[in-house]
């Protein structure tokens, strides 16, 4: 079962790692890497089953793959999950093991932050492994890439806003934002400084009140979020809530948020179309954080990871011209447009020129 799925979403690789000692049970998928190797994030997460987090790897890494080749990126798409809690079963010990499986790989796959893992635990991670981004700048790493992010989704909302409404006025419209987050908070404070009607939710309800007190937000329910009358939806938490339940309560007419796969289905982007609602698609709008950390592996520069973040915006235009151009819905264009990159890299038949693994420069390995 395990073997037919790897098969049929194209992985190179599927990296299985335990030990007992230390509690760890993780997941490392390479999925592509003609572009170069693989960078993407490390989730936690408590998953029911092994299947599941089977499922959830695979899917992610995908996405990396053509995240990494939208965002003009010379990487790949790889991911990683651990199976636990991160609120009880974190330890120096697990990340330190995860750390030597990514080791072992030679650099095929680069390791960054994701859902449950902060700075703190690429530090960890870090101590086994050079290939790890997100770490603290001490370090020569970037640090926490949440704000980058947030300000990258903030580039992908102005260029659809241009496209839906001829204004990259963001303070003009309303927002029903799913999420308070490190990445969510960070986007919401964005909209707001720009004055723009801001209603959050998120199962933390602490994280909300915050929104609210700090931020000037108005918080609904967890399920009121969809019934909410809001210029824009913007997904910020979890995947695939845009589906067969949601999309009738839906009243948005953009939809632009920083969580991965957005869309329950294909079928439900081409619906998206056909109703005229115009859905920016997620991984050419979040790409702000894995273009961040990318940096780390040349040497990190803030003024140059901000002047990457602005390219968000053309790149996501640009996915809106192919959406007009060729007649096929917006989460098409971009598939469209990151497998012509990858395919024309792929012809390139060169002779090997020895190590392929990425040099991290300005590097201070920890103790």
């Amino acid at each position: 079962m395990i073997f037919e799925t790897i098969a049929n979403t194209g992985h190179e690789e599927v990296v299985f790692c335990h030990n007992k000692d230390a509690g760890l049970k993780a997941i490392i998928a390479i999925h592509n890497t003609v572009l170069g190797p693989s960078l993407g994030g490390l989730r936690m997460w408590p998953y029911k089953t092994e299947q599941d987090a089977v499922n959830d790897v695979l899917r992610l890494s995908r996405g990396m793959t053509y995240k990494n080749a939208v965002a003009g990126l010379n990487l790949g798409g790889g991911k990683a999950v651990i199976i636990g809690d991160p609120s009880k079963d974190k330890s120096e010990a697990l990340f330190r093991a995860f750390g030597r499986f990514v080791n072992s790989l030679n650099g095929r796959y680069i390791t960054a932050e994701d859902v449950g893992i902060d700075v703190n635990d690429m530090e960890y991670v870090y101590r086994e492994t050079e290939y790890v981004t997100g770490v603290h700048q001490v370090h020569g790493g970037s640090g926490d890439p949440s704000p980058f992010t947030a300000f990258g989704t903030l580039q992908g909302l102005m260029a659809a806003l241009q496209a839906k409404h001829g204004n990259e006025d963001v303070g003009k419209y309303s927002y029903a934002v799913q999420g308070c987050g490190h990445v969510g908070s960070e986007f919401i404070k964005l909209l707001r400084e720009q004055g723009a009607k801001v209603f959050v939710t998120d199962i933390n309800k602490d994280a909300v009140q915050r929104c609210v007190d700090e931020l000037g937000c108005e918080a609904v329910g967890l399920d009121e979020i969809y019934d909410v009358d809001a210029d824009v939806y913007s997904p910020c938490a979890l995947g695939g809530t845009v589906n067969e339940q949601t999309i009738d309560r839906i009243k948005a007419k953009i939809i632009c948020g920083a969580a991965n796969n957005q869309l329950a289905t294909d079928a439900i982007g081409d619906e998206l179309a056909r109703r005229g609602v115009l859905y920016a698609p997620d991984y050419a709008v979040n790409a702000g954080g894995v273009m961040n950390v990318s940096l780390e592996i040349d040497g990190y520069n803030r003024e140059r990871a901000m002047r990457m973040m602005r390219t968000i915006y053309y790149n996501v235009g640009r996915i809106f011209e192919i959406s007009g151009r060729d007649n096929i819905p917006t989460y098409k264009a971009a598939d469209r447009m990151a497998e012509e990159r990858i395919n024309a890299i792929g012809k390139i038949r060169l002779p090997h020129m020895g190590n392929g693994a990425p040099r991290f420069q300005g590097r201070m390995r920890g103790q």
